[in-house]
């Protein structure tokens, strides 16, 4: 068979799945036409497409603000949040049909605000859950938002939990994921329409140890800094499988081709940006399976020799939930994604302003 690229036959071949990681109608289209069977958003996300195609959203801001006379500009925003989400579900739909509903999702993030509030993410996740049949819900992990994804969970919502990096924090997911399950089945309510997935921010992780490394001077190999989301990852992935946990691990934060090449062949998602993936199906390398493939013990050994906040991210134990917050990856993002929230509102301010 003539495959169109390697993400084509990855998507034929594998049980691997990947999404568009923005919400732009044109690169979530052409990463459909490759193989891709979902999408995410986020307000970082929305900001950048949203600069990006300026033109093609001011009518759109213009139109729910003629809508919405006494709305804010944080109102505005989130409707335009609501809105790319929306179009992004409809783009998705057949694909949703296509794979009997077990993938063709996209994804909408609640307020990063709201990063310890527990009852502020649930309310908003049930809400957000009810744009379109295919919506997903991201909430970050901190531990507030494992307590809402058991919630979210019970009331029925397909989450995707994100600002996550580390094994402990899959593992409550999952764990709460489990929970929110045996709640409704308690009751008699249906979960065959329930497939959560959980985001391991693999480099991100990679970035939070080369700034420690610079700020500490400490020297590895560069290829374990290179692999150790990954090595985090394909842990997390082996714990899932010797579980049988119903959540789906997904991978985020594409720095280089191992975080697409490491884990072909694993019953995952990835979440790629448009970039990585329009790189991706030019390329030449082979797919294979390479997820049961380990990272090299050595490196792993190094890692944790010199880097105590890679043992926390690889041990199944390595933190509690209260623990999360603060560990250094996690708090980098909350603070990037609460910056790209405020430049979103910036843009759609500077389209308000000049009605």
């Amino acid at each position: 068979m003539i495959y169109k690229s390697p993400m084509d036959e990855m998507s034929r071949t594998t049980p691997t799945q990947f999404w568009n990681d923005n919400c732009s109608l044109k690169d979530l289209a052409f990463s459909i036409d490759h193989g891709a069977v979902g999408a995410t958003t986020n307000p970082v996300i929305v900001g950048q497409v949203l600069e990006a195609e300026l033109a093609q959203y001011t009518p759109v801001i213009k139109q729910l603000v003629s809508e919405h006379p006494t709305a804010t500009e944080d109102d505005i925003g989130w409707l335009l949040n609501e809105r790319m989400a929306c179009d992004g579900a409809e783009l998705l739909y057949p694909v949703f049909q296509k794979m009997g509903k077990r993938a063709g999702y996209i994804s909408i993030q609640t307020n990063t605000k709201y990063y310890r509030d527990t009852a502020k993410m649930v309310e908003q996740a049930i809400c957000f859950s009810k744009l379109a049949e295919n919506m997903m819900v991201k909430m970050p992990m901190t531990a507030q938002g494992i307590a809402a994804v058991e919630e979210c969970t019970y009331h029925g919502v397909n989450i995707n939990a994100t600002v996550s990096f580390t094994v402990p924090q899959a593992i409550a997911v999952a764990e709460a994921v489990k929970r929110g399950m045996e709640r409704r089945a308690a009751q008699g309510k249906d979960n065959a329409h329930l497939f959560p997935v959980c985001t391991i921010m693999v480099g991100r992780v990679e970035d939070w140890l080369k700034e420690v490394s610079d700020a500490k001077g400490i020297i590895v190999d560069p290829q374990a800094l290179t692999m150790s989301g990954v090595a985090v990852f394909k842990n997390a992935y082996k714990i899932f499988k010797e579980r049988g946990y119903h959540t789906r691990l997904l991978v985020a934060a594409y720095r280089h081709h191992h975080h697409w090449s490491e884990f072909i062949g694993g019953d995952v998602s990835m979440t790629i940006p448009p970039s990585w993936i329009r790189k991706f199906v030019t390329s030449d390398i082979k797919v294979e399976n390479r997820m049961d493939t380990p990272v090299a013990p050595k490196l792993i050994a190094q890692l944790q020799k010199h880097f105590p906040d890679f043992d926390r991210a690889y041990q199944p134990d390595g933190m509690k939930p209260e623990e999360f917050e603060g560990y250094g990856a996690t708090n980098r993002t909350l603070k990037q994604f609460l910056s790209g929230y405020d430049k979103m509102i910036g843009l759609v301010r500077g389209v308000m302003t000049n009605m």
